[in-house]
């Protein structure tokens, strides 16, 4: 049985498969735990935004708060299709998302090229519906873009990044790529939680491989 319950969730759920949601939004502190910033919008004009998923977003999220540069980030669902879903719902691996982050940041202070090799050094992106030991849809690689610039950047990022993984003898990445995807708040528990809990999970663990 355990075979089949963890094959059925690293199937992508179809859209008429999903789960409906509710039109309802996640109700969150509008407050980071670390950096004192809104995790709602309206941002600052200036901050350009980009989604991640890595795997479990509890300890994804602590490798961007603790940059120079970036303003706030949030963790929550996104690449999927239920509106407003819930943390059991995504785990259900019937909403087709995956647990992201989301990062605003100062292209002043922080390029959009240093946070790529964060999000490639921090997790394996060559494990396709996983990340370690947590199994689902709701695990896999995911880069969301919001324009066409920046997803021409971490497209690059990306061919890169295969290449050094085919060097050191690595499988091929299998991180989503995608623009203009919703990001799905999740709930307020979630929110910077390895702040909240210094001792909490944290499944993160990348190849070893070096993003030049």
């Amino acid at each position: 049985m355990w075979h089949l319950f963890n094959s059925e969730k690293m199937r992508m759920v179809t859209p008429d498969e999903a789960l409906s949601g509710r039109a309802t939004e996640m109700r969150i502190t509008n407050r980071h735990a670390v950096l004192g910033t809104p995790l709602l919008p309206p941002f600052p004009d200036h901050c350009r935004e980009l989604v991640v998923g890595m795997g479990c977003f509890w300890g994804a999220e602590r490798c961007f708060w603790q940059l120079d540069g970036v303003y706030t980030t949030a963790v929550g669902y996104a690449g999927g299709y239920t509106p407003n879903p819930t943390y059991d719902e995504v785990c259900s691996g019937r909403t087709g998302h995956t647990e992201a982050v989301r990062v605003l940041y100062d292209p002043n202070t922080l390029a959009l090229e240093t946070l790529l090799k964060v999000f490639w050094e921090n997790h394996d992106p060559t494990q396709g519906m996983r990340q370690g030991n947590d199994v689902g849809t709701q695990y896999r690689s995911a880069l969301y873009l919001p324009d066409d610039r920046s997803l021409a950047v971490a497209d690059a990022s990306m061919v890169a990044y295969g290449k050094a993984l085919a060097t050191a003898g690595q499988s091929a990445i299998t991180t989503e790529l995608a623009q203009g995807v919703v990001f799905y708040y999740a709930e307020d528990w979630h929110q910077q939680y390895l702040h909240k809990n210094p001792g909490g999970y944290c499944g993160l663990g990348g190849t070893g491989v070096l993003y030049a």
